[in-house]
C-alpha cells in the first residue's frame, strides 16, 4: 500500500520537473526570439501559472514519497 504511495509521488514529481523544464524552454525561447520588453513580460506572464503549477506538483509528490516512507 504505502510502496504505491512512494512510487505514485515519485511519478507526481517527476510530471511536475518536466513542466518546469518545459517552462524554462519556453521562456528561453521567448528570451531568444528578441521580443521587445512588453513581449518578453507578456510571454513570462504567460507561462507563471504553468510554473506555480508544476511547482506545485513537483512538492505534492515530494511529500507523497516523504509520507509513504515514513508510514511504510
Amino acid at each position: 500500500m504505502f510502496e504505491m504511495i512512494v512510487w505514485g509521488g515519485a511519478a507526481l514529481s517527476l510530471a511536475g520537473l518536466v513542466g518546469l523544464i518545459w517552462c524554462i524552454l519556453r521562456v528561453n525561447k521567448a528570451r531568444k526570439a528578441n521580443l521587445s520588453d512588453d513581449g518578453l513580460r507578456a510571454a513570462v506572464q504567460g507561462v507563471l501559472p504553468w510554473n506555480l503549477g508544476s511547482l506545485f506538483l513537483s512538492v505534492l509528490g515530494l511529500m507523497m514519497v516523504i509520507m509513504g516512507i515514513s508510514l511504510g
